[in-house]
């Protein structure tokens, strides 16, 4: 017989919302019950940001909301209870220090995921938050359209109050796989279509191989399609065997993914050259070639660029690499400029969920309260953190959401 146990609240999933979530339900002297399927709690955090841990950042919450795009105004409510300077607060009351060395994103002092982990771990045992691992839930269970508890495979566990922090797909080797969107499903929620995102990209191009040492500063990537754009992303490109990663990639994946499954493959134009335009790019190679009128064009473009992309783009261009400016043709030097001002690149494709860091949709928010995080179908029922459907940009902007959402669930608990 499975054993009976009763809670306040109950919360599936021990990650950043979910723990939080936690934490705040018992501040507020609640019974809470935080199950974990994996041997451990907080796996995907103590990864976050290659274990240096960007907790957030200092953008106002509008200019914060902004960057989750049209969905982003459902977050204004739990910003407004707990933005970026009340988790610095939070996270100063468990004893752990940040800062901003770069004056935008946040970090823990000692750059270290495993301080907030430990710190959070330390909390919840102050607390009395009961945490069981390796505790899979199967089945949320309610009646009348009211939560009344959860099964696993052992053990019910009875509360009035649940709240789904399972996260979404992203990071299946840390536990990842879905189930948390299975269980809204099941309880009559619908699920938008779901894409990995924050990851790198593959390309149609052969050229980017010999370029795979190279870091580009300052890129501007956009989307080649007239209907999308208007995304525009930028930071730093890293150049791979057989397409691209980096900063900039991980932000504009979260786009671009979604598009792949409409089109089969997206064609970008990249600004290569830190934002200079044609009129630019033209002054500087010409100055340059008068100041030293015996260098090649490949010596020329390393001014710019790296020699292996310089010597890419000259082959694109059908430049001999080893000529000098003067000797090149007028249609040649037109479509280097062309070329250096944005360069083309066709995406056909990605490593799927295994290599995303976040999931690009998730819980309808149209059937949750912004107000509560709670269901709008199932009474008792919360959502925090990324398996609803708001996904934002590197820099932190995914963890605070899980903080925030998992703060405003936890204090909207009965």
């Amino acid at each position: 017989m499975k054993k009976i146990i009763k809670y306040n609240l109950i919360v599936i999933g021990a990650g950043a919302a979910g723990m939080m979530a936690a934490i705040t339900a018992a501040r507020d002297g609640r019974s809470v019950l935080l199950l974990e399927k994996l041997p451990q709690v907080g796996a995907k955090l103590k990864a976050t940001g290659g274990g240096r841990c960007n907790l957030t950042n200092t953008l106002s919450n509008e200019d914060f909301m902004a960057k989750f795009g049209r969905n982003g105004r459902f977050m204004q409510d739990a910003l407004r209870v707990f933005d970026h300077k009340a988790l610095i607060e939070f996270l100063e009351s468990i004893g752990v220090a940040t800062h901003a060395p770069d004056g935008f994103r946040i970090f823990p002092t000692s750059h270290s995921s495993q301080t907030i982990l430990s710190a959070f771990e330390n909390e919840m045992q102050r607390l009395g938050v009961e945490v069981l691992t390796s505790q899979k839930v199967q089945k949320i269970l309610h009646l009348h359209n009211s939560v009344t508890g959860v099964e696993t495979k052992e053990e019910i566990f009875y509360a009035n109050n649940v709240i789904i922090a399972t996260g979404g797909l992203g990071y299946p080797t840390l536990g990842a796989e879905g189930e948390g969107h299975e269980m809204a499903k099941e309880l009559g929620h619908k699920v938008t279509e779901l894409h990995p995102a924050m990851m790198p990209l593959h390309a149609k191009e052969e050229w980017v191989a010999a370029c795979r040492a190279d870091t580009i500063a300052k890129v501007e990537l956009k989307v080649a399609i007239k209907k999308h754009s208007k995304f525009r992303a930028t930071g730093d490109l890293i150049f791979t065997k057989n397409g691209i990663r980096g900063p900039v990639v991980l932000d504009a994946a979260r786009e671009i993914t979604p598009l792949l499954d409409e089109y089969g493959e997206v064609p970008l134009l990249l600004n290569l050259t830190k934002g200079m335009n044609e009129e630019q790019i033209t002054k500087h190679l010409k100055d340059a070639a008068t100041k030293n009128p015996q260098s090649t064009m490949l010596e020329l473009i390393t001014t710019l660029l790296p020699a292996a992309l310089s010597n890419e783009l000259c082959d694109l261009a059908q430049i001999d690499a080893q000529t000098t400016y003067k000797k090149i043709s007028g249609a040649q030097r037109a479509k280097l400029i062309e070329l250096l001002a944005w360069t083309p690149l066709t995406v056909i494709g990605h490593d799927g969920f295994k290599m995303a860091m976040i999931t690009r949709g998730g819980v309808d928010l149209k059937e949750i309260d912004p107000k509560t995080m709670q269901s709008k179908i199932i009474n008792g029922l919360y959502f925090c953190g990324e398996i609803m459907n708001l996904d934002g940009p590197c820099g932190g902007y995914n963890l605070q959401w899980s903080f925030s959402s998992g703060y405003l669930a936890g204090c909207s608990t009965l």
